[in-house]
C-alpha cells in the first residue's frame, strides 16, 4: 500500500477502535504500530513527539495522532491520522447514543460484567507505556524522586504548592538552567579539544 494518507488513517482507527482507556492505553500501541511495525519514527523521536502531545490542550490520543502524521506528511498528515483516531470512537458512541439508553446498560448484567473485566486491562494498557517511557527517558530510582514528590504535593491540596501550573514553570526553568549549562559545557569542551 503506497498512500501513506491512507495508511495513517487505517492505523490510526485500528488503534482507536480497539483500544479502552484513553490516550494513555494508547500510547504502547501507537509506539509499537508507528515505531516498530511500519518503521516511521524513530523511537526517541516518538518520545519528544509524546512530550509535544502531551504540553498540547486536548485529548492526549487525537494529539500524539496529530503531531506523528504531521510529521510524516504535514497537515494532511495530521487529518488523516486524527480523523482515523477520533471516527471508531465517535461511531461507537453514536451507536450506544441511538440504542441503548443508561438505564440499559446499568441493569445489564452481561454489559456491567463486561465494564468490569475491560477495567483491569485499561489498567495494565496505562501502567505500560508509563515504564517503558520511563525507561526510554533514562528515569531511574534517583531520578524518580522528583515526579513522585511533585505528585505528592499536589495531591496534598496545600493552597500554594497544590498548584501544578507552579511545577511546570519550575521544570520549564530548571530544563532550561540544566540544558543550558549542558551546551555551555559541551562547548567548552569542544574548544578545548
Amino acid at each position: 500500500m503506497n498512500n501513506i494518507y491512507l495508511q495513517l488513517w487505517l492505523t490510526f482507527m485500528k488503534i482507536g477502535a480497539f483500544t479502552f482507556g484513553g490516550g494513555w492505553a494508547m500510547i504502547s500501541i501507537i509506539e509499537r504500530e508507528i515505531v516498530d511495525n511500519h518503521k516511521w519514527i524513530a523511537k526517541d523521536e516518538f518520545l519528544d513527539l509524546l512530550a509535544i502531545a502531551q504540553a498540547m490542550p486536548g485529548i492526549l490520543a487525537v494529539n500524539i495522532s496529530v503531531v506523528v502524521g504531521d510529521r510524516l506528511r504535514g497537515v494532511k498528515g495530521s487529518i488523516a491520522a486524527a480523523v482515523g483516531t477520533i471516527l471508531p470512537s465517535f461511531v461507537i458512541i453514536l451507536a450506544i447514543a441511538m440504542f441503548l439508553t443508561p438505564d440499559t446498560i446499568k441493569n445489564n448484567d452481561a454489559l456491567s460484567r463486561i465494564f468490569k473485566g475491560i477495567r483491569p486491562a485499561v489498567v495494565a494498557l496505562i501502567i505500560a507505556p508509563v515504564i517503558t517511557t520511563a525507561r526510554a527517558a533514562k528515569i531511574g530510582w534517583k531520578t524518580i524522586i522528583i515526579p513522585v514528590a511533585v505528585a505528592l504535593l499536589i495531591y496534598s491540596k496545600l493552597p500554594v504548592v497544590s498548584n501544578p501550573i507552579l511545577y511546570i514553570i519550575i521544570g520549564a526553568v530548571g530544563g532550561y538552567i540544566y540544558y543550558s549549562h549542558a551546551v555551555l559545557k559541551h562547548r567548552k569542551e569542544e574548544d578545548e579539544k
